[in-house]
């Protein structure tokens, strides 16, 4: 990226970033990224989730909408995202209002998963109290009895979340701390307000 002049569309300037560090790089897990999120007590909290897609609409991951982080979108309908690729010296973040994707959206993509993640979606009671691990055993396996011979069809509580960026910066680890920062903001009429931030 040239941050004196950078392309005008971050969309494309993600996929590129994203492009490089998994071709080029063979960065690790080069789309995990840290998921923060505020409840509606103002708590905040941050955990580690995969991106499984991004367009021009925004960034989506899924999980158990009953979760922790399920009911924290659910009271503020906002979160921050950051990747962070330590290899490239390069991070980006991701700032919006978050909407829950189509049922057709979601369909599709829990259909893609391998069929044990299927069942664990079923499985599992995200971030409640679990006695033991035998206990979480015992769950999967009667559920997978239960769907047995049979496609395992989306849970009604596993949703997919879409980031609608208002924020997005890139930043480039640079020397004696000085480092290339640009931030782009959406102006309303469907084009990108580009800024240069000091490190």
């Amino acid at each position: 990226m040239d941050f004196d002049a950078p392309a005008p569309d971050p969309i494309s300037a993600c996929t590129a970033w994203f492009d490089e560090a998994r071709v080029k790089c063979s960065v690790p897990n080069t789309h995990a990224m840290a998921l923060a999120t505020v409840d509606g007590n103002g708590n905040p909290s941050c955990r580690m989730v995969l991106l499984k897609g991004f367009d021009e609409r925004g960034p989506v991951f899924y999980t158990n909408r009953e979760s922790r982080k399920g009911a924290a979108l659910e009271a503020t309908h906002r979160a921050a995202l950051l990747f962070f690729w330590d290899e490239l010296e390069r991070q980006i973040r991701i700032e919006g209002p978050v909407e829950i994707v189509s049922d057709e959206e979601a369909d599709a993509y829990f259909a893609s998963r391998p069929r044990g993640s299927q069942v664990g979606a079923w499985a599992s009671d995200q971030s409640r109290p679990c006695p033991d691990r035998a206990t979480m055993e015992s769950t999967l396996d009667r559920v997978e009895r239960e769907h047995e011979g049979n496609s395992v069809p989306r849970p009604p509580h596993w949703v997919g979340y879409r980031v609608r960026p208002e924020s997005i910066e890139f930043w480039q680890g640079g020397t004696d701390r000085m480092h290339d920062r640009v931030v782009y903001t959406p102006d309303g009429e469907g084009q990108w307000v580009v800024q240069r931030l000091w490190p």
